[in-house]
């Protein structure tokens, strides 16, 4: 089984990403389910409910959330209708929507999960995901060996000691959240691939998919400004596992696909050109 996960998408960029690359590489590769980070679809925050919709339509078989998956009433709303889009499984109870899944891929049951780290978040509050994840696995590994977790967090300590204790009890698990595409992708011993961060889909020249500019400006101001997208060096970030039939890793690899075709919304003029990706 060969499984593409999209690292985050940012923006109307990250969603353009998506709308031209997936087909071909599902095509090319042989993709088997295509996983969408979608914490920062609708104008780098949250996930709406039309662009969800419309990321099923261009072939995402899951959406995965983190700490923004209630900032979009539309889809807050609708969560329990739409399957395909899961939060973050050890939110509280209350917390309305799934935080996990089971889909077809191939000839397979799959298992699709997040999770979300305690250290970094102020407006949500999760439960230790240290603590959660045994009680979660008991209940995945009843109906499939096949188990993709997206551990949304911000330090790389608590994703380090997820990775270990979900060894060997999990396919995959993949790090989110920072929007840096890391370079220690590897199998753990017991037959888990990781990786600390899958990175994000959109403008690669930006600050976390967000124009610099304004960026600068929250910092120097201390206003928050999350609405101004950026376009500059666009490409495709995550990662291709392929799992053997007992649900353990055989490889993972990093993608990184640039995108040079330009969205009627992107500026003419300005800002850098060109792509580092290969």
């Amino acid at each position: 089984m060969k499984i593409l996960y999209v690292a985050e998408l940012v923006g109307k960029a990250g969603i353009f990403c998506f709308k031209k690359t997936v087909s071909a590489l599902r095509e090319k590769l042989a993709i088997d389910f295509v996983i969408a980070g979608c914490d920062g679809a609708s104008n780098g925050s949250g996930l709406g409910y039309s662009q969800a919709m419309y990321l099923r339509k261009l072939g995402a078989d899951v959406l995965t959330m983190g700490d923004c998956s209630f900032y979009k009433k539309d889809l807050t709303e609708r969560f329990d209708k739409t399957p395909f889009t899961l939060r973050p499984a050890n939110l509280p109870r209350g917390a309305v929507g799934n935080g996990c899944g089971f889909y077809r891929a191939g000839n397979q049951k799959i298992a699709v999960a997040p999770l979300m780290g305690q250290f970094g978040f102020s407006r949500v509050h999760a439960e230790n995901p240290i603590a959660f994840l045994d009680g979660l696995l008991e209940k995945l590994r009843k109906e499939t060996p096949f188990i993709i977790l997206d551990f949304h967090a911000v330090t790389s300590a608590e994703k380090r000691i997820l990775f270990n204790i979900a060894d060997g009890r999990v396919s995959a698990v993949i790090g989110s959240h920072t929007r840096v595409q890391t370079a220690d992708e590897e199998i753990l011993p017991g037959g888990t691939a990781v990786i600390t961060d899958a990175g994000r889909s959109g403008s690669f020249y930006s600050v976390g998919g967000t124009e610099i500019k304004s960026r600068i400006k929250e910092y120097v101001s201390g206003i928050p400004d999350w609405t101004k997208e950026a376009w500059d060096m666009c490409e495709l970030q995550g990662v291709i596992i392929e799992l053997d039939e007992r649900g353990k890793a055989l490889s993972i690899e990093r993608v990184r696909v640039p995108v040079a075709e330009q969205h009627p919304d992107a500026p003419r003029e300005g800002g850098a050109s060109g792509s580092s990706a290969g």
